[in-house]
């Protein structure tokens, strides 16, 4: 996947201007910005979710504008930062949504799609909660059963809005590492983020969002520090370390 002048726009607001990148394959992108600076919205343009204000999103060189929704559905998976199920299931028919672009118009799940989505379910830790229903769920729970759903999907770019919103410290984690590891194994991972310690600990490079129209991208290494967050978050940022990690907070 890649963009080139790519413009992102709320209303009059340019929240992104000329964003020329390529999101390659085992690579993980975290997106970092303060609310409103347009991560969310960036995202949903590379999914073809809402048309660019200006450049373009190509997927393998092609316009993704000119391919079908299908075919789109097949390469790119899309977690959306907030969910609302507009009607009662399983756990595992939820997660079986996630199969509906490899399958035939009106065809139903067959035993791979069960098998791909009960493997799913157990990679977030919910392998029993297959026949629970889903306004049973925690929200923890019901993200971890969405995050399953886009795994059962089996796309090669993972597009994640905020992947550890309603989660515990414990699942954030654990999530962080599951998206890392789908990147080791040829993924394309971008990732809206509000921790920098989470992106400095899992992130390949980052895209800061400022939400003026400039960015900056790089290296998560040499992106992240106390001075850039502290331009990023208009708030003192200091760098710490700890266990051989960088941390940051906020003074």
């Amino acid at each position: 996947m890649a963009t080139n002048a790519l413009g992102v726009k709320a209303g009059a607001r340019q929240l992104v201007k000329e964003l020329t990148a390529t999101f390659a394959p085992r690579e993980f992108i975290a997106i970092l910005g303060r609310n409103g600076s347009g991560k969310t919205l960036t995202l949903h343009t590379l999914a073809g979710l809402r048309p660019a204000a200006a450049g373009s999103v190509t997927l393998d060189g092609e316009p993704l504008a000119a391919l079908p929704r299908r075919r789109i559905a097949r390469r790119i998976g899309v977690l959306l930062q907030d969910l609302e199920e507009s009607f009662t299931t399983t756990a595992l028919e939820s997660v079986l949504i996630g199969r509906h672009p490899h399958l035939a118009p009106w065809q139903w799940e067959g035993r791979e799609d069960e098998r791909i989505a009960r493997a799913a379910l157990l990679q977030m830790d919910l392998s029993d909660f297959a026949d629970r229903r889903t306004d049973t769920l925690s929200g923890g729970e019901q993200r971890r059963v969405a995050i399953a759903g886009l795994l059962a999907q089996e796309p090669e770019v993972y597009l994640v809005d905020e992947p550890t919103n309603h989660l515990d410290p414990h699942h954030q984690l654990a999530v962080l590492a599951l998206l890392r590891d789908l990147a080791l194994r040829g993924a394309s991972i971008i990732a809206s983020l509000h921790d920098p310690t989470l992106a400095a600990r899992f992130a390949d490079r980052v895209l800061l969002l400022f939400g003026d129209g400039s960015w900056r991208l790089g290296p998560a290494a040499e992106i992240l520090s106390g001075q850039s967050l502290s331009e990023l978050y208009s708030t003192p940022i200091m760098e710490l370390a700890a266990s051989g990690r960088r941390v940051f907070a906020s003074v």
